[in-house]
């Protein structure tokens, strides 16, 4: 997965992102702000910002916040939101999560939200956010979640392909979608790059299949083949994703982590 497929389908797909309500609406916007208690002097730095949801949970709490995007109609689409909604404390800059342009010891926190699943290198990413960040700064993502262990044996096996499976259905709905890591992952990557974890939280949020696929304009084939996986998922794939078959409405559920580490 390249990071021109990622620039070529969300630049694609970019104005859906402004309505999407898993993005524009979701809870854990909300909870962030919550969790995170930003501050009025505080200048945050939010990665891959999309249509800018969450720099504009964030925007009337703290000084300042740079929103980022690598793709330039994500970046255009934001700022004509944050132009209606008159918020004149965010900026708007391209910039690869994994290379971030930013001196070091620059933001207080550093948020991502449904991004890093895109991230060719996630480990990169959360390297570079300490990186930027004060001492003391916060990291706090938000990213679905797959199975996952660090466990051996034949049970743990079963749970990593499922995890398997869960990140090859979003993948053919998606094809900009790289891995999705599991809470096991994620505890390892702020560790190994210096953080402490201050809160983690699971969210399950339904999703309605045919919006869900609608939004990346999957095809009438792949479309297809993405309600046989979940028809046919092996059993502890079902447990995770819990399809539900309603006559022609098709839901199912995806886990969400909210992750917060503060910097050594």
């Amino acid at each position: 997965m390249s990071k021109q497929k990622v620039q070529q389908q969300f630049g694609a797909n970019a104005a859906a992102y402004a309505t999407s309500p898993v993005h524009a609406k979701g809870y854990s916007l909300k909870r962030l702000v919550e969790l995170t208690q930003p501050q009025p002097d505080w200048h945050v730095l939010d990665v891959a910002t999309a249509a800018g949801h969450t720099a504009f949970a964030f925007a009337p709490h703290v000084a300042r916040v740079t929103a980022t995007d690598l793709t330039p109609e994500m970046l255009s689409v934001a700022a004509e939101l944050a132009a209606e909604k008159e918020l004149s404390n965010v900026r708007f800059e391209p910039a690869d999560a994994e290379e971030l342009p930013y001196e070091t010891n620059t933001f207080d926190l550093v948020t991502c939200r449904i991004a890093p699943h895109h991230f060719p290198d996630i480990q990169q990413f959360i390297n570079e956010a300490a990186r930027v960040l004060k001492p003391g700064g916060l990291l706090a993502v938000v990213d679905n979640i797959v199975p996952g262990t660090h466990l051996r044996g034949k049970k743990a096996r079963l749970i990593d392909e499922a995890g398997n499976y869960v990140n090859a259905f979003e993948k053919l709905r998606d094809p900009s979608h790289g891995r999705c890591w599991s809470v096991n992952e994620w505890e390892h990557g702020f560790r190994q790059a210096g953080f402490t974890v201050q809160h983690q939280e699971l969210l399950s949020k339904e999703m309605e299949f045919g919006s869900w696929a609608a939004r990346m304009q999957v095809s009438a084939q792949d479309t297809i083949r993405l309600k046989a996986m979940l028809v046919q998922a092996p059993t502890a794939v079902a447990e995770f994703l819990t399809p539900q078959i309603s006559n022609d409405r098709i839901t199912f559920r995806l886990t969400e982590l909210i992750f917060v580490g503060k910097l050594s």
